[in-house]
């Protein structure tokens, strides 16, 4: 495998959200929040386009920006690539292209989604400003396509996953390609409160099979999905806690081989101006 060197700095906290919680009127506070809090990159979540990232650089001066991630259905390889050039050209070394191929559940048009991927980024290559293939990384769970991330990208930027995933991909990919899991988390010292939100958030993925399949590939089983899924896989993907327990799991995402762990607290209304500043300050940003 030839792994591709990372092109973008993005330091080794990230936050993970869509605008959907504030709004995207309030997405330059958030940002500049991201930024002051020592935070290296903010990702973008909702499957969202190339141009709507564009806010986030404009209203900071060193915080990079991600896609996560970039709906292959949803995007023409050829318009990507040239709203990337457009990124690129105006703030180098901020923005980090991440794509992904979504889930069968979504979209009619899902098929063969190795084969689909490898479309998309032959489009993207054959482009006249092709991103980096180090400054892009793939949502990437299973052993083939993180094979492919290897090969064509970065690295990876798996979602919903638990600390054996990092460990895998890690081992995947060897030591040089990007490993950047995001891990959602809650902040919440009443347990029982804590473990109703991680609930509520884990339905929606607990009913998309990318997701069940590479928990099955992991030791759960389908009773763990029941119920709004066990206490043990929910607190293996959801840690719940004081904000100084978060970052005990993030470590072990770092040991089991991550380069980057980008946070997606739940449960805050709006910004989430107190998770992302408890965050911040037990991991000494």
């Amino acid at each position: 495998m030839v792994c591709q060197a990372v092109g973008v700095e993005l330091g080794r906290i990230g936050i993970w959200t869509s605008y959907r919680p504030f709004g995207v009127e309030r997405v330059a506070e958030a940002a500049k929040l991201v930024e002051q809090l020592g935070y290296g990159t903010f990702w973008v979540g909702g499957s969202p386009h190339v141009p709507e990232i564009r806010p986030i650089l404009e209203a900071t001066s060193e915080l990079v920006a991600a896609t996560g991630i970039l709906n292959v259905w949803i995007n023409e390889p050829g318009e990507t690539a040239a709203a990337d050039a457009e990124l690129r050209a105006e703030f180098p070394g901020r923005f980090m292209l991440g794509i992904g191929i979504g889930h069968p559940e979504a979209t009619s048009d899902y098929k063969r989604p190795l084969s689909a991927m490898r479309a998309f980024l032959d489009g993207l290559d054959g482009a006249v400003a092709p991103p980096p293939a180090g400054e892009r990384c793939l949502a990437a769970l299973g052993p083939k396509m993180l094979d492919l991330s290897g090969e064509r990208s970065a690295g990876t930027h798996p979602y919903f996953v638990p600390v054996e995933h990092t460990r895998f991909a890690r081992d995947r990919l060897g030591a040089d390609a990007l490993v950047a899991p995001e891990v959602a988390c809650v902040i919440d010292s009443d347990p029982v409160r804590a473990k109703s939100v991680a609930r509520e958030y884990a339905q929606l993925y607990l009913g998309l099979r990318n997701y069940t399949q590479n928990l099955l590939d992991f030791g759960f089983t389908e009773a763990d999905f029941a119920d709004g899924g066990s206490d043990r896989l929910i607190d293996a993907v959801i840690p719940q806690g004081s904000a100084e327990q978060i970052a005990e799991v993030v470590q072990e995402h770092f040991d089991a081989g991550a380069d980057h762990v980008c946070l997606q607290p739940l449960g805050e209304e709006g910004i989430p101006h107190q998770s992302w500043t408890a965050l911040a300050k037990a991991l000494a940003l």
